[in-house]
């Protein structure tokens, strides 16, 4: 189950389906070892694609990346649930008046699309990116205004599956928490990214666009440290998993980052119902 680094199972694979926030990064900059893991898997000839739940437009991230320390050249490609929310707000399939809740940085889904945010009140659905102030709110804080909305029968889109991310030394809440609410108050609730399988689908064409034909699914690794986002996505989409246990599942797993005991990394995959290839603590080569 343990192994020492990518380069011991990487022969098997030509593409790699690689988390963000959690394998690349903590929120502040790249873990030690990261893009010269991502550099080395390139250089034999594999690609990389970098997906992420992050709920804001792959044209955004390069530049952040580069600045934690991810320079452009270690991966070919970035596929966002930002990306496809941004499809489906464009469609007008649940109307074109959005109640908004999420942070300013996440406004740019709404470039071009034709939908209008609007108050509570005049809304045809909600999408949720995150809380409003991620460093202090959770789930319970949308309690009430919840209540309101599912009352209504509105739609809620979650733009980023993600329960909890690492912001440094520090887990905050994303999209997910707050949808996993709204569903558990009988809302209706649209998820985009990671575990759902309609990401996979566009990550497949990506891969096959930059290997000039299609990357049979035996030759695909998922990369991730989410056991129910990044290793559920790829076990029921038919692709293999590498778990990193030093993101979100660190203290599950051992008793430092660094340090994962493998009966313990054996009983959070069980737990979760999922299984991976191998696993390891950080992404190094």
């Amino acid at each position: 189950m343990l192994i020492p680094g990518l380069s011991a199972i990487a022969g098997r694979y030509d593409a790699l389906l690689c988390d963000v926030w959690g394998v690349l990064h903590n929120g502040r900059r790249a873990y030690p070892g990261v893009p010269e893991a991502l550099a080395k898997f390139r250089a034999k000839g594999g690609h990389v694609l970098l997906l992420s739940n992050a709920p804001r437009p792959s044209d955004a991230l390069p530049a952040m990346f580069e600045h934690m320390g991810i320079p452009h050249d270690v991966y070919d490609g970035i596929l966002t649930s930002g990306d496809a929310t941004r499809h489906c707000l464009a469609s007008h399939e649940h109307g074109t008046r959005c109640y908004h809740i999420g942070p300013d940085r996440d406004l740019a889904l709404f470039d071009d699309t034709g939908v209008e945010r609007v108050g509570e009140a005049d809304a045809d659905f909600v999408l949720v990116t995150g809380p409003f102030d991620d460093e202090v709110e959770g789930p319970e804080d949308y309690r009430e205004p919840f209540e309101r909305l599912t009352a209504r029968g509105l739609t809620l889109i979650c733009a980023n599956p993600d329960i909890v991310v690492e912001r440094g030394d520090r887990h905050i809440y994303c999209a997910g928490a707050l949808a996993k609410l709204y569903g558990e108050l009988g809302g209706n609730t649209v998820y985009f990214g990671k575990p759902h399988g309609p990401v996979y689908g566009i990550a497949r064409e990506r891969l096959a666009g930059f290997a000039g034909k299609p990357v049979p699914d035996a030759r695909i690794l998922a990369v991730g440290d989410g056991p129910l986002t990044d290793v559920k996505g790829a076990n029921d989409t038919g692709i293999d998993a590498l778990f990193i246990t030093g993101g979100i599942a660190a203290a599950d797993c051992g008793p430092a980052p660094e340090a994962p005991e493998e009966a313990r990394v054996v009983h959070v995959l069980e737990r979760a119902g999922v299984s991976a290839v191998g696993a390891m603590p950080r992404l190094v080569w």
